[in-house]
């Protein structure tokens, strides 16, 4: 299945795909959707007895308001030895806020003096669809709902300013998520690539099978130190090819058009706006 969040009118509601166009839920939003025991079956009655979804309806970021979203650095083989890093032995993690997060077509909006180095991540985004505490390995992958596209853009003068990552990874409105959540029946990351383009050049290509630690194994030791929960994201790094690993270093400027894009998942545009 495919699942998706949309603006309609005054409101938001959650979308099932079903082919030649999409279906309404009863749910506000993906996110409010997991959060059900028995999503999966009030997704399928949707599809089969939903209305149909408006064409005034815009696309949002699928998951509106996650309790958590945990990201991994340093999880791709390739990325890793551009920066020079060595291979963790267990997943490097930091956190961002719900407020990081923007819809598929949305501005990622910044100001003037916010950063000078501004630089893109396309990463593959798990959707958490059960509760999770100290949880095997098994156990994570069944509780996987589903996957999404992300961008972990950041702020690289401020994530040196310090050791600690936090302000240059988690400004407001500045992660792109969506179209979609596939489910994890419909989707094997290991067949599938991530891609970033800026203004239509490919920048970051790779396959998703190069991950360190795959989506399982994250939530697994994710869940060994917090309770991950429905509706929660956990992104799972970036390839090589960032502009902070180039020599010359290369970052994003204002008006620059960033596509995002995972095979079986679907495409991110976001444009880039810095404001005097």
């Amino acid at each position: 299945m495919r699942l998706a969040t949309h603006r309609l009118g005054d409101g938001t509601v959650a979308t099932v795909d079903v082919g030649d166009g999409a279906r309404c839920t009863d749910a506000a939003s993906v996110d409010e959707l997991l959060r059900r025991e028995d999503w999966r079956a009030a997704a399928r009655r949707a599809a089969d007895e939903g209305a149909p979804l408006p064409s005034s309806a815009r696309p949002l970021a699928p998951i509106l308001a996650p309790g958590k979203v945990l990201c991994c650095g340093l999880n791709f083989r390739a990325h890793i030895e551009e920066m020079g890093r060595g291979v963790p032995a267990v997943p490097t993690f930091f956190a961002k806020w719900a407020d990081t997060l923007v819809g598929p077509d949305a501005d990622v909006a910044l100001s003037a003096g916010d950063t000078e180095k501004l630089d893109w991540e396309a990463e593959l985004a798990v959707v958490v669809g059960a509760d999770l505490r100290r949880a095997s390995v098994a156990e994570c992958a069944a509780a996987i709902a589903g996957y999404t596209v992300s961008n972990d853009v950041s702020l690289r003068d401020r994530q040196w300013a310090t050791t600690q990552w936090l302000s240059g990874k988690s400004w407001d409105a500045t992660t792109p998520i969506g179209p979609v959540v596939v489910t994890a029946d419909a989707f094997d990351p290991v067949e599938h690539t991530v891609t970033c383009r800026v203004d239509g050049e490919s920048v970051q290509h790779a396959p998703l099978d190069d991950l360190l630690f795959p989506p399982a194994e994250l939530l697994h030791h994710a869940s060994r130190f917090t309770r991950l929960r429905p509706g929660d994201l956990v992104l799972t790094g970036t390839p090589a090819g960032v502009g902070a690993g180039r020599d010359p270093q290369r970052f994003l400027t204002d008006g620059q058009v960033l596509e995002t894009e995972i095979s079986g998942i679907g495409l991110l545009r976001n444009t880039i706006r810095i404001s005097s």
